[in-house]
């Protein structure tokens, strides 16, 4: 399945719609370029990034090898894309660039094809490229139009541009899964109104606490009823019959309320059973 690829010089002949969804193909200048399937690392590295970011409370539009038709000659699909997928997009290639697009570098990975996709996604609009280098000691590149590369360090903060995602994402949290679900669950307390895993564990305990007063209010006022509908039933009519005291043992508050002024005028202990 592949087209070949020429000289990159020249426009080439192929144009976006000669690209067939499920071909690894892209298109630089009309030219277009094998991409080789993943190998084990990169592939794992960019699942635990998406792991780690698609759940920001932006909502941002995370995606994995998405294609963009960036211009007629011009298709890019990079490993994960954060944003610039309009809503409602189905069928064919996205039109336009991500804010943000992030790119895995690993073992065999061809300098010359990664920089040309960063030149395409920067020159038709991707406001920054993050590049992680899985080899040698993991870093994060970050490439942004007419400026220097900048290499951040397990440690660092990456600020996506334009407000693309709600927090800074740590630099090691796009290849350690560790770090990956901590900022996961950070995205996931902070839709829910927390800042953090403690809050959420005091805000049990002080609902517990409040469940727990109101329980010990319920259950004082069902003891002071018990003994007072007891005793008027004793100073009445003696020995209570077992069933009687059985049930008052267990009744709820509102029974208890009602059984006291029955009592009142009750023949026999045993018809406040009857009702």
């Amino acid at each position: 399945m592949g087209l070949p690829k020429t000289t990159m010089g020249t426009p080439g002949p192929y144009r976006a719609e000669h690209i067939r969804q499920g071909d690894r193909l892209e298109l630089s200048n009309g030219h277009a370029i094998h991409c080789a399937p993943a190998g084990p690392d990169h592939a794992r590295s960019v699942a635990i990034g998406s792991a780690a970011l698609m759940f920001d409370p932006k909502r941002p539009d995370v995606a994995t090898d998405a294609g963009f038709q960036l211009g007629p000659g011009d298709l890019r699909a990079p490993d994960l894309s954060i944003g610039g997928i309009p809503a409602g997009a189905a069928k064919g290639w996205i039109q336009g660039v991500p804010p943000l697009a992030i790119e895995y570098a690993s073992v065999g990975q061809k300098e010359d094809d990664l920089a040309d996709r960063i030149a395409d996604l920067l020159r038709y609009g991707t406001q920054q490229v993050w590049v992680v280098r899985l080899v040698g000691l993991r870093h994060v590149e970050v490439h942004t139009p007419n400026a220097p590369v900048r290499k951040l360090w397990p440690g660092d903060l990456l600020n996506a541009p334009g407000g693309q995602l709600s927090m800074p994402v740590p630099v090691e949290a796009l290849f350690d899964p560790k770090a990956a679900r901590a900022l996961a669950l950070r995205h996931l307390l902070s839709d829910e109104g927390y800042a953090s895993l403690a809050e959420v564990r005091e805000d049990g305990v002080e609902e517990g606490r409040e469940e727990g007063r109101e329980e010990g209010h319920e259950e004082g006022r069902r003891a002071a009823l018990r003994e007072a509908l007891t005793a008027f039933l004793v100073a009445r009519f003696g020995d209570l019959p077992q069933p009687l005291t059985d049930h008052i043992a267990s009744a709820d508050v509102p029974w208890l309320r009602a059984a006291i002024p029955r009592a009142a005028v009750a023949a026999a202990p045993g018809e406040l059973l009857a009702t």
